[in-house]
């Protein structure tokens, strides 16, 4: 059964050793197991809904519980301590785009906003329910069957509501696979991913979403847009574009039509460590314009590489891994990167043999795939230690962005030092480290995460973390990153598009949306601020 106030399957745990609890506190302090809600106190919390019943929406108040937000930071402060707001006055489980088309004309009769819910993994705000208007959700996970498969134009149809392990199966029972691993596979979804420009963990290999996307379908307030499938086309404006990314601004995403490949014949993941960040950054960049056939590159800085090999447990073998590794140069200031090779087995041994030549030349140091394969192992499971960490009174978040390679160094630091200034300002420190989770030519995602103590007060800790939220995000802005380059915008994030697009940008996609949803109906407050 899944956690309603967490992350993932309630059978699951990643525990924090004793070592990396000892390994925490001594960088920040000693936690304090915060306060706990039930189910039922969130429950008992909630009024009657504002809508007429319809034989497609349920109205019970457990079902808009669990509907109401997503995994952000503030969305678990409002579950952890039964605080939920604002909640969906009902929800909607369709089962085929007809029935979507008959929720939207529902929606409209009562004048309520439309929030489309598809694993309910945003970190972002997505799902954050407007006060004072009746809302209905629409839960499209019933949508989720391959409706069809072109086996010569390696093209595949699906329920936007599919999950990642579903459509993986599907896939896999015919040959093929997508290839979109996102941290959030197990429960995000098809339509989640088109809708947020989603990236996987992969997508040196398999793209991001937008070069997986075809076409589709998408039920909108003023009628369904189809969007035919083309190799390419220099037709105008792409249709799609209006799709990627929209949040459920336009409508909803009722079909997705894919691009697969064939299931690969190898796959490997090996750990290379350098002696310096300087050295690792400049190598992965080499790594990434010799634009070798790798599936994945993940440069890790000294703190995270720090903090992962405090979090593996096994502290007799980390401690032998970490002489072998002094001795060879890669000391405190050692960071690792994980190389990935997926394909053809020669194609992809070559490729990784290219790699570790070039990164020999800064020094690498190559470790083989025992660290690698652990990774895979777990790569879905990690997310997992946010739940035993805030159980030990410590939060977890994480920010992320993407610049040009000039500018990749000095917005990491930036974002950091900006975490350690805003718990500063409340006397707390900030456990706070970084990757690069995916390299391009031009540049590199910068993904940063933050690990701080809870205090327990649902204002204090909510009001220290729009503190940290507001200060990192400035400094991505005024490093020159977007504000997001894989969560999505959502309403965390929609202060600081403007610097991203312009007010002339921000005004088209106004129009954009007006057009498709005349009356401002869908996941308003997303994205594009009123």
């Amino acid at each position: 059964m899944r956690r309603w106030n967490g992350w993932g399957d309630e059978s699951i745990d990643v525990a924090l050793n004793k070592d990396a609890l000892a390994f925490l506190e001594a960088r920040i302090g000693p936690g304090q197991a915060p306060p706990e809600a039930t189910f039922e106190q969130a429950c008992a919390a909630i009024a009657a809904g504002g809508l007429s019943p319809h034989r497609l929406v349920e109205t019970a108040a457990p079902v808009r519980a669990l509907h109401a937000l997503g995994q952000s930071l503030p969305d678990w402060l409002r579950l952890r301590h039964g605080r939920l707001g604002a909640v969906p006055d009902g929800v909607a489980f369709p089962e085929s785009a007809a029935q979507v088309r008959e929720l939207l004309a529902y929606a409209a009769a009562h004048g309520a906003c439309v929030i489309p819910y598809g694993g309910g993994t945003s970190v972002a705000g997505h799902l954050t329910v407007p006060e004072g208007r009746p809302t209905l959700c629409v839960d499209m996970r019933r949508l989720r069957a391959m409706t069809a498969l072109d086996r010569e134009s390696q093209l595949a149809t699906f329920g936007a509501g599919v999950t990642g392990p579903d459509l993986e199966a599907q896939l896999r029972a015919h040959g093929y696979t997508l290839g979109h691993f996102p941290q959030s596979f197990d429960y995000s979804t098809l339509g989640g991913w088109v809708v947020t420009r989603s990236s996987g963990q992969q997508s040196l290999r398999y793209g991001r979403i937008e070069s997986m996307f075809a076409g589709g379908q998408v039920e909108t307030p003023a009628g369904t847009l189809a969007i035919p499938t083309f190799p390419a086309s220099a037709a105008g404006i792409d249709l799609r574009e209006m799709v990627l990314g929209s949040e459920g601004r336009l409508g909803i995403l009722t079909e997705a039509t894919v691009r697969v490949t064939r299931l690969p014949e190898y796959e490997a993941f090996h750990a290379v460590f350098f002696p310096t960040w300087e050295q690792a950054s400049s190598a992965v960049r080499e790594l990434a314009q010799a634009r070798l056939p790798l599936s994945m590159l993940r440069l890790s800085n000294p703190m995270e590489t720090q903090t992962m090999l405090a979090l593996a447990g096994h502290k007799r073998l980390v401690g032998i891994l970490e002489q072998w590794l002094d001795m060879r140069g890669c000391d405190e200031g050692k960071c690792m990167l994980l190389v990935g090779a997926t394909g053809a087995k020669r194609q992809a041994r070559a490729a990784l043999r290219d790699a570790f030549t070039i990164a020999r030349a800064s020094k690498g140091v190559h470790m083989g795939k025992g660290l690698g394969e652990r990774w895979r192992r777990n790569r879905f499971r990690n997310v997992y230690m946010r739940n035993s960490a805030w159980r030990q009174g410590y939060a977890i978040d994480t920010v992320e962005t993407a610049v040009d390679w000039p500018g990749v160094t000095s917005a990491m630091q930036a974002i950091e030092s900006a975490a350690a200034r805003a718990f500063g300002e409340h006397g707390e420190r900030v456990h706070a480290y970084t990757h690069l989770s995916h390299l391009y030519p031009q540049g590199a995602s910068v993904y940063s995460t933050f690990v701080y103590r809870l205090t327990g007060d649902y204002d204090t800790d909510l009001a220290r973390w729009r503190s940290l939220k507001q200060a990192v995000s400035d400094a991505i802005v005024a490093s020159g990153g977007t504000i997001s380059h894989q969560h999505g915008v959502g309403s965390d994030h929609a202060p600081w598009l403007a610097a991203e697009k312009g007010e002339l940008g921000l005004d088209a996609m106004r129009a954009l949306f007006k057009r498709f949803d005349p009356e401002g109906c869908m996941n308003p407050g997303k994205l594009v601020l009123p």
